[in-house]
């Protein structure tokens, strides 16, 4: 997932029901795929900082010495200023990006 290049807005967006519920014909059914997408991208940004960050650990034991690395600050600082999981659930929503089907039909 390419977080840089998203359109997904970083501020409270007011969308149309019709809009959201449109693909799915449910408001409700609609809302859980994107709660699941949302929890999806939620997983997959917590692993990517994490990956990062270790980039950065030091392993001591000694709690004295705390070093402020200005790389990690940056970084930590990059996904503090991206649109929340549920905005970005909800962008690809809307823009057709999830895929969805009916396992009873």
């Amino acid at each position: 997932m390419d977080l840089k290049k998203t359109n997904a807005p970083v501020n409270t967006v007011t969308y149309s029901r019709a809009k959201i519920e449109e693909p799915t014909g449910n408001i409700y059914e609609a809302i859980t795929i994107m709660a699941k997408r949302a929890n999806q991208i939620n997983a997959e940004i917590k692993k990517e900082l994490t990956e990062k960050l270790e980039e950065f650990a030091t392993y001591n034991d000694s709690l004295e010495e705390i070093f402020e690395n200005k790389e990690q600050i940056e970084v930590s600082k990059f996904y503090e200023k991206l649109p929340k999981p549920h905005a970005l659930s909800v962008q690809e929503w809307v823009d057709g990006k999830i895929y969805h089907r009916d396992a009873t039909k």
